[in-house]
């Protein structure tokens, strides 16, 4: 199934199984509905910034708007040649989705990100705590966590949730490449006092 024939799918059903209608989805995640109908229908490849802000609003990670829909159970392997690879209409950067179907908290993805290039991701709070840690492999980012700013060099890893807007950027002259590693939480109940 080709990519975007993925994340119109899961966007779709996901939507639908939230119960959203597209004026309610486009009213929780700043997305205009006739952007969502039309990346519902493969009609339009969306960039990063959009899906964040769709994947917050539906209330998973942008990684699980990649998972295939099957109707076999979930394979606990997964293979180099079926993972699937998205390139960001917006930045040139590609990821590629490492984690099996297999249902699990964690997810893997790899990026390989375009020298000079940025993504910034301004959603906020999310219904979902999510975690996730950004490991260098090759190269230099510089990385944006509300306030914060780091600069990452080849071996370094950054923790951050998924709580704040967050900037990624490659002020370097060779491409980044580096292994995110995503958990996701229920939130926990709030005491009453």
């Amino acid at each position: 199934m080709d990519i975007n024939a993925r994340i119109a799918r899961r966007v779709a059903e996901t939507r639908a199984a939230r119960g959203l209608s597209l004026a309610a989805l486009a009213e929780r995640s700043g997305v205009g509905r006739s952007t969502i109908s039309l990346i519902e229908r493969g009609e339009s490849s969306a960039t990063a910034t959009v899906l964040d802000k769709l994947s917050a609003a539906l209330g998973i990670t942008v990684a699980a708007l990649f998972d295939a829909p099957s109707e076999e159970a979930p394979s606990p392997l997964s293979r180099f040649d079926e993972q699937p690879v998205w390139t960001d209409p917006g930045s040139g950067y590609v990821r590629r989705n490492l984690s099996p179907a297999l249902p699990s908290p964690i997810q893997l993805v790899e990026v390989v990100f375009p020298p000079g290039q940025r993504v910034a991701y301004d959603t906020g709070a999310r219904e979902t705590d999510v975690s996730q840690q950004v490991w260098l492999i090759e190269g230099t980012m510089a990385v944006t966590v509300g306030d914060t700013s780091w600069r990452l060099a080849a071996g370094d890893c950054l923790a951050m949730r998924l709580d704040r807007p967050i900037a990624f950027h490659n002020p370097g002259t060779a491409p980044a490449r580096y292994l995110v590693a995503l958990v996701s939480q229920a939130p926990k109940p709030r005491k009453e006092h």
